[in-house]
């Protein structure tokens, strides 16, 4: 049950990941989310994600 619980916590970090209309946005949300999830180095981790979200989705455009 914990690991089910662990894994949707962090699918939905990945996700919040990529809210947002700017790369700050994007990098605020996936540490607030990352640091639900994991702490610390979560919140390291989903600003990390929401960055390389903006800049892929900035390289489509």
């Amino acid at each position: 049950m914990r690991a089910f619980l662990t894994l949707s916590l962090s699918a939905a970090a990945l996700a919040l990941g990529a809210c947002g209309h700017n790369t700050e946005q994007r990098a605020a949300t996936g540490a607030v989310a990352g640091a639900v999830v994991a702490g610390p180095v979560g919140a390291a981790a989903g600003a990390g994600i929401g960055t390389a979200v903006s800049k892929a989705a900035d390289d489509k455009n």
